[in-house]
């Protein structure tokens, strides 16, 4: 068999520079989170964040400006997740910040 083509059964290679990227920023994030403010920490994290974590900081973070933020980051994908905080918490701050971003993406 030629070495002309990548086996598909091997396992791909990591770049250590990315490795040593991704090590730096763990550290970074650990330090910030036990010498920091760890509020403003989520919300920082929260503007890179996939819809996933976007939607879960909307459901359950313990700060209420990181569930707004998680809220006013949401989009259309993500309207089963602000129909529920609806209907969950619905004359509050959160409740009425996702019934107008509901508004907004539909």
């Amino acid at each position: 068999m030629s070495n002309c083509c990548s086996d598909p059964t091997e396992i791909p290679k990591v770049d250590p520079r990315d490795l040593v990227r991704e090590q730096m920023r763990y550290g970074d994030l650990v330090r910030e989170l036990f010498t920091g403010d760890p509020e403003k920490l989520m919300l920082h994290e929260l503007r890179e964040a996939n819809a996933y974590l976007r939607e879960l900081a909307a459901l359950r973070a313990h700060y209420p400006s990181v569930r707004l933020a998680a809220i006013a980051l949401l989009e259309e994908s993500s309207a089963s997740v602000l129909q529920r905080i609806i209907d969950k918490e619905q004359s509050s701050e959160i409740g009425i910040a996702a019934t107008e971003q509901l508004q907004r993406v539909q």
